[in-house]
């Protein structure tokens, strides 16, 4: 069987614009359904999934993150299930799913449905839904050590086969879950989203023709392959270096993991080294190669085609990867990798931070860099159940740019789009209370552009309940560029019987448990200032402190900015301040 019934075809650029709509309206489209269906506050809130299109031979068409980290994660399992079966064996009908972290590159909670879309016979497209399951099994609120000890395992199979469901399937998954009922109705709500995208897609070949919509794909794919090369080119050539660190991975605490990246640029085309970033970890943060590949790919899509839409593979082929197996982002079986999306976020960080020399009006300082995302669970106090919630992503300060202040409170770049959990639907949900939900002061890096400001989040226990963090980059802080600050890395504290314990030296706790009245602080960190701080217009600073942004103490020291007792800048002792070279 042949993947494609006739050669794509020229298409004029009005029907290429109409397909290229088309197409991102068919994954937004299976986004809206997946929502609307499923059962967890980490898909329909929290948007932690990624629904795409792909071609015959798995190449990215469209993508509705999602999270921006699945690009190739999605990509390389549909192509991974296209050699396991073959297309002689792939049918209408059939659904085809797997969890193996080795594959998708991330954990096992992410489940991946894959369809085929057959026309007139003959496949034209696959439709696909990666989204997180929030309990797949497993030790919970521990470190892991092995994959095999993070829940259930499902390789390459069929859950569906022309047309008729695998019940056996179902019930294994069923009897390895700790809350079947919801994990088999985010099941349903992902079947939804690939057979939306079956129905979407066909429409636009019934429309159009399927030579006219692969050819509008192959132009669409041909015209983000020619931006990407044009903004390559105007970074100038040469290698360009850095290095950071993670604080530890759980089980050697306190020992640092480098992260040390390598980009050469030459000419309209760029290669990414990743050969010395750290080795796999004993703990579970580890990710999949596809992951490894994707931290170069959303890095050089943020710096060449930022807006460039639906996201496809065409963007990336200016781009070599270079990265061995083995490494944090590169695991091989058994390594853990529950918490997979922690490491690739300061990778990411560090190729900008690479590039900075040679782009500054292009990247940001440091970020946050985490989901700053606690794990609670315990007995339902109304009807005895166990319950199971991740409370957040918290959000943080985001690095400033060369002209312009970095965002604050918002997702780490793993994460994209997702959304924080709504207070209301918390409270309402799960036996907490939101005691507190504010900004943090003086959290973002001082700077001529101001880093983004992280949050802080209290929550009480109202019911007894156990509560993990993985937290990440508390001592590796947001760097700023060009002579602007650091940032507050990201943090954690307990209060027991009413007493904080504010000094702890790591921001990782497993199963900790609080009882009724205690309660957590999550500390989100911010982003890294850009330029020197004495550089910042001394109004924008004592407009940062009516915010509550910058303490008066700060705006002092750091900016050289005096304030009068109505807060407005005394400009005789701000010049004083920022002649004496006391700022800073």
């Amino acid at each position: 069987m042949n993947a494609r019934d006739t050669q794509p075809q020229t298409v004029d650029p009005v029907t290429v614009e109409i397909i290229r709509n088309g197409l991102l309206a068919v994954t937004e489209e299976m986004k809206t359904n997946l929502m609307r269906t499923a059962y967890n506050l980490i898909i329909y809130e929290a948007l932690d999934f990624t629904v795409g299109l792909f071609t015959p031979e798995g190449d990215t068409v469209s993508i509705g993150l999602g999270l921006p980290m699945f690009i190739r994660g999605m990509s390389e399992t549909v192509k991974a299930k296209i050699r396991h079966f073959g297309l002689d064996d792939i049918h209408p009908g059939d659904i085809l799913v797997t969890n193996d972290a080795y594959v998708t590159g991330s954990h096992l909670n992410h489940f991946t449905f894959t369809m085929p879309v057959y026309h007139e016979g003959r496949i034209v497209a696959f439709t696909c839904c990666m989204a997180h399951w929030l309990d797949v099994g497993g030790t919970l609120g521990q470190v892991t050590t092995d994959i095999f000890s993070e829940g259930i395992q499902i390789p390459i199979v069929k859950y569906r086969r022309e047309g008729v469901v695998n019940q056996d399937l179902v019930d294994i998954i069923a009897m390895n879950v700790r809350l079947p009922e919801r994990a088999l109705g985010d099941l349903r709500a992902q079947i939804t989203a690939v057979t939306t995208g079956e129905r979407r897609f066909l429409e636009l070949v019934q429309r159009y023709g399927v030579p006219a919509v692969h050819g509008a794909i192959a132009q669409i794919m041909d015209q983000s392959e020619a931006v990407a090369r044009q903004n390559t080119l105007s970074i100038p050539d040469g290698t360009y270096e850095a290095e950071s660190y993670m604080d530890d991975d759980g089980v050697d605490v306190g020992r640092r993991i480098p992260i040390r990246v390598k980009v050469v640029k030459q000419g309209d085309e760029m290669t990414i080294d990743l050969s010395d970033v750290s080795r796999q970890v004993r703990g579970f943060y580890n990710s999949g190669f596809t992951t490894g590949i994707a931290c170069a790919q959303v890095a050089f899509k943020c710096l060449t085609t930022p807006t460039d839409y639906p996201v496809n593979d065409g963007s990336f082929r200016p781009l070599k990867v270079i990265m061995p197996m083995g490494t944090v982002i590169s695991a091989e079986r058994p390594f853990p990798m529950r918490v997979w999306m922690t490491f690739p976020m300061t990778v990411i960080d560090t190729i900008f931070k690479a590039l900075a020399p040679a782009m500054p009006d292009r990247v940001i300082a440091g970020h946050h860099a985490d989901l700053v995302f606690p794990n609670i669970h315990g007995i339902s106090p109304e009807d005895g159940r166990l319950f199971i919630v991740g409370i957040g992503p918290l959000g943080g300060g985001w690095g400033a740019k060369s002209r312009e202040d970095g965002v604050s409170v918002t997702v780490c770049i793993n994460d994209g789009d997702t959304h924080n959990s709504p207070t209301e639907q918390l409270e309402a949900k799960y036996p907490v209370l939101v005691e507190r939900y504010a900004i943090r002061t003086d959290s973002g890096g001082a700077g001529t552009y101001r880093g983004g400001l992280g949050a802080e989040m209290v929550v009480q226990a109202l019911s007894p309940f156990s509560v993990t963090t993985r937290i990440d980059r508390m001592h590796c802080k947001p760097w700023g560029l060009e002579g602007g600050h650091e940032a507050a890395g990201n943090g954690i504290a307990i209060r027991k019987r009413g007493e904080w314990d504010d000094g702890m030296p790591n921001a990782k706790i497993f199963n900790v448990r609080l009882e009724r009245g205690d309660a957590y602080k999550m500390l989100s960190g911010g982003g890294g200032g850009f330029g020197d701080p004495r550089g910042r217009d001394p109004e924008a600073v004592a407009d940062d402190v009516r915010e509550g942004y910058v303490s008066p103490e700060s705006a002092r020291e750091r900016y050289g900015v005096a304030l009068t007792a109505a807060g407005e800048v005394d400009a005789a002792a701000t010049a004083a301040l920022r002649g004496s070279g006391r700022a800073g």
